[in-house]
């Protein structure tokens, strides 16, 4: 972990975790994957509900979801991980701010944050 991030502080502004299905699979792993009173959004195509009763998963219907969850009063909302789910957000303008963080960590591969050259974000 860098010293120099206060997890604890910072994720007081959050109310609400948007996680794509591999990092969601990892956080878990580590028992991580929820925190109290936080909501947790996994975006994914495989997943099923009915086997997760501690988030919510998001398929087909992420943008209407994405949007609800924009509109509603409360904390801001914390993109984690997942490259694929940054760029599908971006590119429907839905990322406000971009903190970059790198945590070091062995992989065996993974999803770059930018591919290519991203279309303009509105």
């Amino acid at each position: 972990m860098d010293p120099d991030i206060n997890f604890a502080e910072m994720t007081e502004q959050f109310d609400t975790y948007l996680l794509g299905r591999r990092t969601f699979e990892v956080t878990r792993s580590h028992g991580q994957a929820t925190m109290p009173g936080v909501r947790t959004f996994v975006f994914s195509r495989t997943l099923r509900q009915s086997d997760y009763d501690d988030v919510t998963i998001v398929g087909e219907n992420w943008r209407q979801v994405v949007q609800s969850l924009r509109e509603e009063d409360g904390k801001d909302i914390w993109l984690f991980g997942g490259g694929s789910l940054f760029r599908s957000l971006a590119e429907e303008g839905f990322v406000d701010t971009v903190e970059v963080a790198i945590i070091p960590t062995i992989l065996g591969g993974g999803i770059p944050l930018v591919a290519d050259r991203p279309r303009e974000s509105r």
